[in-house]
């Protein structure tokens, strides 16, 4: 919708059966880890709308939180990036927009702020897969512009955040877990609101003549709430309480995390391996991104954490379903009771 109001035509591709675009785009069904899909799809392409493109926006990437090592990083994520490089050689395409994450990243320590130049260290396969796509692209962009984004973890306002969905939901919920955390609590992680993501996708498609052949920005937000200032507000804003959070020795919580695990019932969100990144501090230095793309955040976590918490009290169940939370059976047995 973005980019349909500057006069573009936009052309969409998903997966069968995923959240196709809206009228102002034409859908086109795709699976990645296939050659012949993303050939027929581009086949597709030049048929209606001939060769050239403005810009190819490319967000599609494996994502999971479990830690567990999985080939779909390199099938999707990496493979999948040079099946659409590969296709896109026969076209005039003047960008491509490769949506990375600010954990290629090393983490900063509190007072500091990375930058584009930052070293990088990712620490676990997600971000991994991110490096290794940047890497590709590079080496097999051709004569097309790339641009990576580093994006921050992305919000809205009805959350759409898996840690943020589950600190909310261990805080609502009284969780024995809500009360601890395996690290120092002042530290913490950039957000955005995927509003601010879209316009600095705008913006990069709109800047996309100025931009040189290989560029990087870091897109977040330059406020960053610590996790002790995320547990304070959501207390307050759930239970009218000012949660008190204990940090607790990473062993004990690794011996923890592993128990919870082996117990039947709802698979638990925090996983051993996530435990040696608590400590893990990221703030954003967006100078880059405001001096050359004209593009800073509209909108802040801070402001927002309001409007996530209404959403939870008018209609729990409801943005349990939205987070793809598992609701407590109290919590359906009450909704029940007052219908």
């Amino acid at each position: 919708e973005r980019l349909h109001g500057e006069g573009f035509r936009m052309i969409g591709f998903d997966r069968e059966g995923g959240s196709h675009p809206p009228r102002e785009a034409e859908g086109v069904c795709v699976d990645l880890t296939s050659d012949q899909d993303v050939e027929g799809a581009f086949e597709r392409i030049r048929y209606a709308y001939e060769g050239r493109i403005a810009s190819v926006v490319h967000l599609a990437a494996y994502y999971d939180f479990s830690g567990e090592p999985s080939p779909l990083y390199d099938e999707i994520t990496v493979r999948g990036t040079a099946r659409l490089l590969s296709a896109l050689r026969a076209f005039d395409v003047e960008q491509f927009i490769f949506s990375s994450t600010m954990l290629v990243h090393a983490p900063c320590e509190p007072g500091e702020r990375l930058n584009e130049e930052w070293p990088l260290d990712p620490k676990w396969d997600y971000p991994r897969s991110k490096v290794a796509t940047e890497e590709l692209i590079r080496r097999e962009r051709g004569l097309i512009r790339a641009v990576s984004l580093r994006i921050a973890g992305v919000y809205d306002d009805e959350c759409h955040s898996i840690p943020l969905a589950n600190q909310i939901q261990r805080i609502f919920e009284r969780k024995l877990t809500s009360k601890v955390f395996p690290g120092d609590t002042s530290r913490g992680q950039a957000f955005v609101h995927l509003k601010d993501v879209v316009e600095a996708i705008g913006k990069t498609v709109e800047h996309r003549h100025q931009l040189g052949p290989d560029e990087t920005f870091l897109i977040g937000e330059p406020d960053t709430l610590s996790y002790d200032d995320l547990q304070r507000a959501f207390g307050r804003l759930i239970h009218g309480e000012d949660w008190e959070t204990q940090s607790i020795p990473k062993a004990v919580a690794k011996a923890g995390a592993w128990l919870e695990d082996q117990v039947p019932g709802e698979e638990p969100f925090i996983k051993p391996w996530m435990i040696d990144l608590a400590d893990d501090h990221y703030a954003l230095d967006i100078g880059r991104a405001r001096s050359v793309l004209g593009w800073e955040p509209q909108r802040s976590l801070r402001d927002t954490l309001p409007r996530m918490v209404s959403a939870l009290k008018a209609d729990p169940l409801q943005f349990y379903k939205e987070n793809k939370l598992e609701a407590p059976s109290w919590l359906e047995q009450n909704v029940v009771s007052k219908k």
